[in-house]
C-alpha cells in the first residue's frame, strides 16, 4: 500500500513582510517532522503577499504616483528564485523530511509572477509553476506564465502537480494535468468561498486524484489596519477553508476555518487505480478521435539573440 501523510498549511502572509512570514512557516518544523508528513502544500502568494483590496493607484487611462510607490513596496517584498528565501525553504524541507509546494510572488527582472515552487526533501528546489492567467485586476501586478512551467514532479507521496487559484477553473489546463498523470493535485489559493469547495471536489472526482487546497487566512481589515472598499471591516479578509479531497470527491480533511494550522490526512495512492476503474479521464474515458489538445511547453521570450 502506497500510504503517506499529506497536509495543507493554512497560514496568512504577515503584514510585517516576507521575513516574518518565513519565520511563521519555519515555526511548524517540529510539528511537520513529528507527524511524519511527507508533503506540505501552502497557500497562494504566501511569501510576497496577496494585496486583496488594493488598486495600486490605477484608473482607466492614468496611474497615480502613490500607486507606483505601492507597487515598488510590493516588489521589494517579493522573492528571487532562487534566492535567500528558497535556500531556507529547501533547508526546512530537508530537516522536516517533507516535500513542499508553496505559493510565492516571484521577481523576474522588473516583473512579478504568482508562482508555485516545488521543494524536494532530498534535492531542494526542483520545479516552479507560474500562474498562466492572473484573474481580473491581478493582471495589473503579475505577468502571465507560459507552458514551460507546467511541471509534474515525482515526490515521495506521488506525482505532484499544481494549479493556482482560478487556474483550477481552466478546463484545458486540467486536461493537460490529467494527461500528465497527476496523482496529487495541489491548489494554492486565496479563494475562501463555499463554491471553491465544490470546485476542489469536482477536480478530485473528475481527475480521480487527491486534491490538497491550501488557502490563506487573514483577520478583518480593521485588524490589519487597512481599508477594503465595500468590505465589512469586522468580517475576516480571508477565512481559510483549506481542505483535502479524495479521488471520488469525498472531503477527507477540513475545511479548516478562521485559524492558522496544519490540516493533515493519510492518503493511499493505490486507491487511484480503483477510483479510475469506471472513469479514467485521459484513458478509456477519452475520445481522441473527436477531441484533442495541443500543449506548447516551449519557453517564450519577446527577444531572442542568435549568434
Amino acid at each position: 500500500m502506497a500510504r503517506s501523510r499529506v497536509a495543507a498549511l493554512q497560514l496568512g502572509s504577515s503584514p510585517e513582510g516576507k521575513a516574518e512570514t518565513l519565520n511563521q512557516i519555519l515555526s511548524y518544523e517540529e510539528e511537520i517532522r513529528t507527524q511524519g508528513i511527507q508533503l506540505v502544500v501552502m497557500p497562494e502568494a504566501l511569501l510576497g503577499g496577496y494585496p486583496k483590496g488594493s488598486d495600486f493607484g490605477t484608473y482607466l487611462g492614468f496611474r497615480l504616483p502613490e500607486g507606483r510607490e505601492e507597487f515598488a513596496a510590493y516588489f521589494a517584498n517579493a522573492i528571487d528564485v532562487p534566492g535567500v528565501e528558497t535556500d531556507r525553504l529547501a533547508e526546512f524541507s530537508t530537516r522536516t523530511g517533507a516535500d513542499i509546494v508553496i505559493g510565492v510572488i516571484e521577481r523576474s527582472g522588473s516583473s512579478l509572477f504568482c508562482s508555485a515552487l516545488f521543494f524536494s526533501a532530498e534535492k531542494g528546489l526542483v520545479a516552479r509553476h507560474r500562474k498562466l492567467m492572473p484573474t481580473g485586476t491581478e493582471r495589473l501586478i503579475w505577468g502571465q506564465g507560459d507552458g514551460s512551467t507546467l511541471p509534474m514532479v515525482e515526490m515521495a507521496a506521488g506525482k505532484v502537480g499544481s494549479a493556482i487559484c482560478w487556474e483550477n477553473h481552466m478546463p484545458l489546463l486540467r486536461a493537460a494535468m490529467y494527461a500528465k498523470g497527476v496523482q496529487i493535485w495541489c491548489a494554492p489559493t486565496v479563494d475562501e468561498r463555499d463554491v471553491w469547495q465544490a470546485s476542489m471536489r469536482h477536480i478530485a472526482h473528475e481527475g480521480r486524484c487527491f486534491v490538497i487546497s491550501a488557502c490563506q487566512v487573514q483577520p478583518s481589515p480593521s485588524a490589519l489596519s487597512i481599508e477594503v472598499v465595500g468590505w465589512d471591516p469586522q468580517r475576516p479578509l480571508i477565512k481559510g477553508n483549506s481542505l483535502i479531497v479524495g479521488p471520488l470527491g469525498d472531503v477527507i480533511a477540513g475545511p479548516l476555518r478562521d485559524k492558522a494550522g496544519l490540516l493533515i490526512a493519510e492518503i493511499d495512492i493505490d486507491e487511484l487505480v480503483r477510483a479510475r476503474y469506471d472513469f479514467d479521464v485521459s484513458g478509456h474515458y477519452s475520445r481522441p478521435d473527436i477531441f484533442s489538445l495541443k500543449v506548447d511547453e516551449r519557453p517564450k521570450h519577446n527577444v531572442e539573440f542568435v549568434k
